[in-house]
């Protein structure tokens, strides 16, 4: 296997090359989880590996099939309604555990984030979704501090608590929920069940990875992320390129060479780059400041990031200005458009392209 063959499988269990999952909270099932603190490049993220629109994401996110809360490193990630509990069980001590110099900080203890949970529980009960100002008003009225970075710590613990997660937007602005209502029932799961079945999420959707990868990516310590790939050693291939041993689901199929250029422009914070420790698999070193370290909007070729992209919205179309670090063949650059033309379809208006 090489970092071609590497960049290759990624796309194809990431069902970036081959979307074949027909609901959003399908997707971000296989995911278990997928990155979504920039709201709509995360939505970008899930119509690129499916036939959707950006409406039909937001209905999905407004009808509470996909749920959006802070569960590992800690930041926002998109959550399946029946996975949300067993999940932040897990990651929640570990969120928690990196947070506590904040807290600390801000004084904010137990005692405080007990009496600010009821205060929030009482608020939304019945089905009531409230926004932030409302919560900060809210909270004040009770005697809650909500300065500095004291209200958003506090929503944070609520929601690794499991009392709150995402309400529908109301306009622009986002609600807050109990999570008790917005995912009533629930599997839950025995730790090293957990343990296991995130292990396997994550091999299955973003492999081949490393144990590296896995640890970043889920926020827990190296030693669990070692114990969670022994339990599922039985269900995972494993090879070592380069020095490094990648781990991959042998449930999946093994992506076929590509017959033509592949191309995709990738959201920030996407999970083809941001999933991973080492993105030298996927990244040139070279071009490695360029790309914001492959966090950034980044244009992919045959798997390998080419370049950045931004875009800006001008009468009813999506301004999409390309900047490539090297030049591209013509079919490379065919596909470029094409891909860009995808992106203006889920936005369901035109994609006019430029190069900076």
């Amino acid at each position: 296997m090489t970092n071609l063959n590497i960049a290759q499988q990624r796309l194809h269990n990431q069902h970036i090359t081959q979307p074949t999952l027909e609901e959003p909270a399908e997707l971000v099932k296989w995911f278990g989880a997928v990155q979504a603190q920039d709201y709509a490049s995360a939505k970008w993220a899930l119509g690129l590996r499916s036939q959707h629109i950006d409406d039909s994401i937001e209905q999905a996110f407004t009808a509470g099939t996909i749920l959006r809360t802070h569960v590992m490193r800690p930041t926002w990630h998109f959550v399946s309604p029946a996975d949300i509990r067993w999940l932040l069980t897990l990651t929640a001590p570990r969120v928690n555990a990196a947070n506590a110099y904040m807290y600390r900080k801000l004084e904010l203890d137990d005692a405080t984030f007990a009496r600010s949970n009821t205060i929030l529980a009482q608020a939304l009960q019945s089905g009531k979704q409230c926004t932030r100002p409302e919560l900060v008003h809210i909270l004040e009225h009770e005697g809650i501090t909500t300065t500095d970075l004291r209200f958003t710590c506090i929503l944070m613990r609520a929601e690794l608590d499991m009392i709150i997660c995402s309400g529908p937007r109301r306009g622009k602005q986002f609600t807050y929920a109990l999570l008790d209502e917005r995912a009533p029932v629930t599997k839950t799961l025995e730790r090293n069940e957990a343990l296991a079945e995130l292990t396997r999420r994550y091999f299955t959707s973003h492999g081949p990875a490393t144990l590296q990868d896995y640890t970043w990516w889920s926020g827990l310590t190296t030693t669990d992320a070692r114990a969670g790939i022994e339990m599922i050693r039985s269900e995972c291939l494993q090879e070592v390129i380069n020095g490094k041993t990648y781990w991959f689901s042998s449930l999946t199929p093994i992506a076929k060479d590509a017959i033509s250029p592949t191309a995709y422009v990738l959201p920030p914070f996407d999970e083809y780059t941001v999933a991973y420790e080492d993105r030298s698999d996927v990244l040139n070193p070279a071009y490695t400041e360029q790309s914001g370290y492959g966090i950034d909007p980044t244009i992919v070729i045959n798997g390998h990031i080419v370049g950045t992209w931004k875009r800006t919205f001008q009468k009813k179309a999506a301004n999409v200005i390309l900047n490539l670090f090297a030049p591209l063949n013509e079919d490379e650059m065919l596909a470029l458009h094409a891909s860009v033309n995808r992106y203006g379809a889920f936005l369901n208006m035109p994609a006019n392209v430029t190069f900076s």
